[in-house]
């Protein structure tokens, strides 16, 4: 990371909440990773003597997916060890293939912290009964760091493969790790079956984001209770939050679910009154307008919102105008579906063509009526969901910021008079080491 004169960070800010003890960050960040002696050192790789006890600890955490769906791991690992003992062999997948171009936290933990991803494997395979195991990533510095790591990792019989794809915003949704893994295109799959019920090889797979696995050796170690010490009892423990936008640099911060919205602009200095609004979770979930400063960062808060926390992503919108914003996503949609599915194909592109006209101010109402209906009629559509992040973009436009709409229609918006945003990839965040 290095600094500007007054002090500012210009690369990746890593840091821990206030009375918050890390679970998956390392305070200090350093440029160095950690080998197997240091995280040896930190109480890694503990024996696992009751694979069942490990489980019922996860399923009583509550620990949900941090990939961005939030699905109780504990149901995936049930479904598969059972299918184990029913006869199938079966098989783990970590998926830290960040899609999100505005997340980093993947991408970090492989860099930086490599044998604690490998320790969640090891867990995770021990309760399915799993024999195999893969990593699955886009990022080439994680791969090296992940391969070194295997090579001093107490993983015993635990067949452990690091498999590489080119990086996509469709390749790491799940059905696309299972078949980029199975030797094709990391592009998604109809579903059923899910890949519990015929992953890699045909075989029931856990497919589970990285940051989610990273949490196996902390419910190990300490337990259930220990876990929700921190978070809400619907979102328990922490997350990894990268925030971007606002004039500030990008930060990854560790989080207690359930930290208010206000609490963490103040953190990261951005004045409230300046926050027109936030693009959540991602790209996925779409735009929310000041009505995210009365919000909790959890996922029943930003339910409540017609959102959703995603991967953790929050990008603050302040100079920047939103509806601008939404065209740059939307046209980032349009390149990056994958081809397979007309609605998406087709849906895509008609919708980054409203949004980009509206940018410029040449949208008709008649594009406006038809935006509408588009993000109702499309959503579910496709193989993956990527048309519904799509779909989420438009409709939160239309409902969070009419105002800005409507200026934009009459060709008026003082943000863009000033400077007109555009992003092949907005909040990127590309700094990481």
């Amino acid at each position: 990371m290095t600094t500007t004169d007054d002090g500012l960070a210009t690369g990746l800010t890593v840091t821990a909440w206030p009375g918050v003890p890390p679970r998956l960050l390392r305070i200090p960040d350093t440029t160095e990773v950690e080998d197997h002696p240091a995280y040896l050192n930190s109480g890694g790789y503990q024996e696992l003597d009751d694979p069942d006890g490990l489980l019922e600890e996860v399923d009583r955490s509550g620990l949900l997916g941090r990939g961005g769906a939030a699905f109780p791991l504990a149901v995936k690992l049930r479904t598969v060890r059972d299918a184990g003992r029913a006869g199938s062999p079966t098989v783990v997948l970590a998926n830290g293939e960040e899609g999100e171009p505005a997340s980093v936290k993947d991408k970090w933990l492989l860099r930086n912290r490599p044998h604690l991803v490998l320790d969640g494997v090891r867990l995770a395979a021990r309760i399915v009964g799993a024999d195999r195991a893969y990593v699955y990533v886009s990022d080439a510095e994680a791969a090296g760091a992940l391969r070194t790591a295997l090579d001093a990792a107490p993983v015993g019989d635990l067949a452990t493969t690091v498999v590489t794809v080119e990086p996509g915003y469709v390749a790491g949704e799940e059905t696309a790790a299972v078949r980029a893994v199975n030797g094709g295109p990391a592009k998604p799959t109809d579903k059923p079956p899910r890949p519990f019920q015929q992953g890699v090889g045909n075989l029931p797979t856990v497919v589970a984001n990285v940051e989610t696995l990273a949490n196996l050796p902390f419910i190990l170690r300490h337990g259930s209770d220990a876990f929700r010490d921190h978070g809400t009892s619907a979102s328990p423990g922490t997350f990894l939050a990268t925030v971007t936008g606002g004039g500030r640099p990008p930060t990854l911060y560790e989080l207690p679910h359930g930290t208010p919205v206000t609490d963490l602009l103040e953190h990261h200095r951005v004045p409230a009154g300046d926050v027109k609004g936030v693009l959540m979770g991602g790209y996925f979930a779409g735009l929310l307008n000041r009505e995210v400063l009365d919000a909790t960062l959890d996922h029943e808060s930003m339910r409540r919102l017609n959102s959703g926390l995603g991967c953790g992503a929050v990008s603050v919108l302040t100079d920047d105008c939103p509806v601008a914003v939404a065209a740059s996503v939307m046209a980032y949609f349009d390149r990056e579906n994958a081809g397979q599915c007309g609605s998406c194909f087709n849906g895509t592109a008609a919708m980054s063509a409203v949004t980009d006209a509206l940018r410029h101010g040449a949208a008709t109402e008649d594009d406006l009526t038809r935006l509408q209906r588009w993000s109702v009629v499309l959503r579910g559509r496709g193989a993956c969901a990527t048309l519904d992040a799509a779909t989420n973009v438009a409709a939160s436009l239309l409902r969070a910021f009419p105002t800005d709409v409507a200026r934009h229609l009459a060709g008026d918006c003082d943000a863009c008079r000033a400077h007109v945003y555009h992003a092949m990839r907005p909040y990127e965040v590309e700094a990481i080491s």
